[in-house]
Order: structure tokens, then sequence, then C-alpha cells
């Protein structure tokens, strides 16, 4: 057993794995705060909703579905101009932020959709026949009500983010994807992939089960 860890650099692990949680940190941050709203304004302004607007849902839909049929990988290469422009480099953590952010955005946006069209149509009927603001139907009722499902989305797209955080590493984004890649890929130290591997599943656990208990904890039902 001891032959396994030969070789293995912790310290390096260890400043792997901070990279990995800065970027999934500051890119679920600014995905659940770009996503919300617009998972929020996706479903008011669709048909037979409060606030319909065929023409503006149509196009923030097929905006959305086209972030979303681009995959990951390509969309790293495709924003290196763009992720120069906004933070001055293109590698490294701070590099990897803006196209994950961009990758989990119009994702987590139709989750907070879905979540939203499962609230009973009654409450929102009842709460506008008490002559509610829109921001009062929007703020007391509808988000009130699907908070089990937007923490369900949450907690599936960090998880997705661990993945992109991962596949980051190829384009030299840092974190534990790029250690995997150096040291397992190119140098054929197995056993350092094989800890890279198995420190993701368990923070893909770990993720699962908070974000399960929470769900638990604030559903009504």
């Amino acid at each position: 057993m001891s032959e396994f860890f030969v070789g293995v650099d912790w310290p390096e692990i260890w400043l792997a794995f901070v990279d990995t949680m800065s970027m999934l940190g500051a890119s679920l941050f600014f995905s659940v705060m770009i996503g919300l709203p617009l998972g929020v304004l996706l479903f008011v302004s669709s048909p037979r909703q409060l606030y319909a607007q065929p023409g503006l849902y149509r196009v923030l839909s097929v905006a959305v579905n086209v972030l979303r049929s681009i995959p990951f990988i390509i969309l790293l290469v495709y924003m290196i101009k763009v992720t120069l422009f906004i933070v001055g480099t293109s590698l490294g953590v701070l590099g990897a932020i803006p196209p994950l952010v961009v990758a989990t955005v119009p994702f987590f946006a139709r989750l907070v959709e879905t979540a939203l069209r499962e609230v009973d149509r009654g409450i929102i009927e009842a709460t506008q026949a008490m002559g509610a603001t829109p921001r009062q139907i929007i703020c007391n009722a509808l988000l009130p009500e699907a908070r089990p499902g937007i923490i369900a989305a949450i907690t599936v797209t960090a998880i997705a983010l661990v993945s992109y955080t991962a596949m980051a590493g190829v384009v030299g984004a840092g974190g534990l994807g790029d250690l995997a890649i150096r040291y397992g890929y190119q140098r054929f130290q197995d056993n350092v992939m094989h800890i890279t591997v198995a420190i993701l599943v368990v923070l893909v656990q770990i993720l699962q089960t908070v974000g399960d208990r929470l769900v638990v904890r604030y559903s009504r039902k």
C-alpha cells in the first residue's frame, strides 16, 4: 500500500484542491446570481403565465438553448479572447471563471424555470386576488414555494461545475483536472490520477448529500 503513494506531492494536491474549490465557489455564486433572475424571467414571460411575452420568451429560450448546446471544452477555447478582455488572462483559476459561468447560467436558468413550473398555480392566483404586486408575487409566492426545487437545481449545477472545473485543466486552468492531466496522463503517474478521481468523487458525494438534506429541510410536502 505504501508503494501506491510513492511520488505523490501532497502539498501540490492540496493546492490543486483549493484551486478547484475556488473555481467552484466563484462560478457557482455568479451562476446563481445571474441564472436565478433569468430563470424567473423565462417562467413569467412564457405562454399562459403571469406576464406572458411570447416574443421575449422565444428570444431568451433560443439564447439559452444555443449556449447549452456548446460543449464546455469548445466553449473554453471559443471564449479565450472574451475571457482575456474580462479578467485579463485566460489561464489559472481567474481565467476559468468566465467560461464556467457562461456554461452554467443557461443550465441553471432552465432548472429554475422547471422548479417554478411545479408551483401550484392556485397559490399564484390567490396571491393575485389579494392585490399583490408583481414583485410580491415573485418574492412572496413563487420563490418560497419553489425553494426546494431551486436548492436541488443549485446542487445539480454545483456537481456539473465539478466536472467542468476538471475539464478546464486542459487549457491550464489549474485545479485537480490540471493535476490529473500533468501527472496522471503526461507523466504516467497512475496513483496521482486515482487520488484526484477519488477526491472528486468524495466532493460530489458531499455536495449531493448536503443538497438533499437542504431540500428535505425546506420542503413543505
